[in-house]
């Protein structure tokens, strides 16, 4: 066996505990992997770092996965439904506290990642639970399980309830009907059943997911022709006609603003909703970052694509998360603005529905729709994976592989997932309650204190500048996480949160 070259694998536990139990001393990572549950093998394989989620001890693991293909991957991870959202959010900040606040999301989460390597580095974990395991025991490891479970189901959520919005509006383009009917499949709530039983829940049945790899890039390469799409309508829809459907349908976020605006006639009106605001503060404001939250999240795949790195090593591992975090920002924030350039305080809380109030049968839109379509409704099953996994590393640890507990805990979390899309009014609840719970745990809250339980006192003592930096930065989550909860427990209460994107 060749000795690894990092520095960070000669040195496993400085303290002589050999992962707490994790791994006996003199077994390796292949006498634990043929003596694995079946079912974790089956499960593993094909899907992207998270079958190196059960082997903690890596040191005889030869990564292959190059520098450019893990920031691709990790992109990947980044990217997600909370993109569509992110205009909304601008509309209810203003664009210099939009920026401020992305800024300051995307360089917390950069540094929250350097947490994570360096408790990795000391202990030769490279899978969020087992940092969990590490740090604080079965608490830790069900604690980060649990905010991973609620992360991915938030996600699952999301992409369904796209589906639920999007594809009615498909349909009636491809029927070219002016007006949608009361026909069944016109129904966003039976189309979302129609799709889970019939394309998602059959994929999420199978014991590989060997399509991971083309469904990422599809996925990645739908965003990024999403953009393209937002930044040229920008030019192609007036500001007049976005303010005259806002006032005509309602249905637009701020609408006791443009009430009161609508009271006033004329070109005045017309040139105060045209005019971008560049700070503000109103009832909205609070979903803002548990939805830059949301969108950021991309720290429980940090560590297995950590695992498949060709030699690996801290620092050209934090290289890649910063040029990750940094594309996703860029994409982030042109997203943000030229939706919000394009509709002011008209935007809705899913930026893609906006476009069909300005024209239902624009090509251009139409095939984003159906390209956003195609790729979430792929991705759901493979976020489904470690849901399923995690029930199982739960609840079903030690027994073997069985086709009806597989089946049985697929078609449970989406049964459960379609009747949250149901009976949720908007999505904007969706991103709302996740990004303001699992998100900061995730990004702030754990990794900051797994690195001060895990790190050693003799490297580094209770009091040292990084492990105080960590627990302020613990507390700067709990607190984000507290306000955000309280602010829209409160406006779930007062009402308010019906008016932005109500379909």
């Amino acid at each position: 066996m060749e000795i690894p070259r990092q520095t960070e694998m000669v040195e496993l536990v400085p303290n002589g505990k050999h992962l707490e139990g994790l791994l006996p001393v003199g077994v390796s990572a292949t006498d634990t992997q043929r003596a694995e549950d079946p079912q974790h093998c089956a499960e593993g394989k094909g899907f992207l770092g998270k079958g190196s989620s059960m082997t903690p001890h890596f040191t005889d693991f030869e990564g292959k996965t190059s520098f450019g293909m893990s920031v691709f991957n990790l992109s990947n991870a980044i990217m997600g439904s909370g993109i569509l959202g992110l205009a909304y959010a601008m509309a209810n900040t203003g664009i210099i506290l939009f920026l401020f606040l992305l800024t300051a999301v995307a360089l917390l989460s950069s540094y929250s990642i350097h947490l994570l390597l360096k408790s990795s580095g000391i202990v030769g974990i490279r899978a969020y639970e087992q940092l969990g395991y590490r740090a604080f025991g079965t608490p830790g490891k069900l604690a980060a399980a649990l905010a991973i479970t609620l992360q991915n189901i938030g996600a699952m959520s999301s992409y369904l309830y796209i589906i639920k919005s999007e594809l009615p509006l498909v349909i009636q383009t491809f029927l070219n009907l002016e007006k949608p009917t009361s026909a069944w499949y016109m129904d966003g709530n039976y189309l979302v059943i129609l799709v889970s039983v019939t394309i998602i829940l059959p994929l999420a049945l199978m014991r590989q997911l060997g399509y991971l790899g083309y469904s990422s890039g599809f996925s990645l390469s739908c965003m990024v022709f999403f953009l393209i799409a937002v930044i040229y309508k920008k030019f192609q829809v007036p500001c007049s006609l976005a303010h005259d459907l806002a006032n005509a349908t309602g249905n637009f976020s701020h609408t006791v603003v443009l009430e009161e605006k609508a009271q006033q006639q004329g070109e005045p009106e017309a040139a105060a909703f045209c005019t971008p605001n560049y700070f503000t503060l109103n009832s909205q404001t609070a979903y803002t970052i548990p939805i830059m939250a949301f969108a950021f999240v991309c720290h429980p795949e940090v560590l297995p694509i950590y695992t498949e790195l060709k030699d690996p090593s801290k620092k050209k591992m934090q290289h890649i998360s910063n040029l990750s975090i940094a594309v996703m920002y860029v994409m982030y924030f042109l997203a943000a603005l030229f939706g919000y350039l394009t509709f002011y305080d008209g935007v809705e809380s899913e930026l893609l529905h906006t476009y069909s109030k300005v024209d239902p049968f624009d090509a251009l839109i139409l095939c984003v729709r159906v390209a956003v379509l195609i790729a979430v409704t792929l991705t759901v099953p493979i976020v489904l994976f470690p849901v399923r996994r995690a029930i199982q590393q739960m609840l079903f640890q030690n027994q073997e592989f069985s086709w009806l507990r597989h089946v049985l805990i697929a078609t449970g979390l989406l049964t459960c997932i379609n009747l949250l899309v149901i009976f949720a009014p908007n999505i904007l609840g969706i991103f709302g309650i996740i990004g303001a719970t699992s998100a900061p745990c995730l990004i702030f809250i754990f990794p900051a204190i797994f690195y001060f339980r895990i790190m050693p006192t003799e490297k580094e003592p209770a009091r040292s500048t990084p492990k105080i930096l960590a627990l302020c930065f613990a507390a700067v989550g709990f607190l984000l996480m507290t306000m955000s909860l309280s602010f829209i427990i409160t406006d779930w209460v007062s009402g308010t949160s019906h008016h932005g994107g109500n379909h």
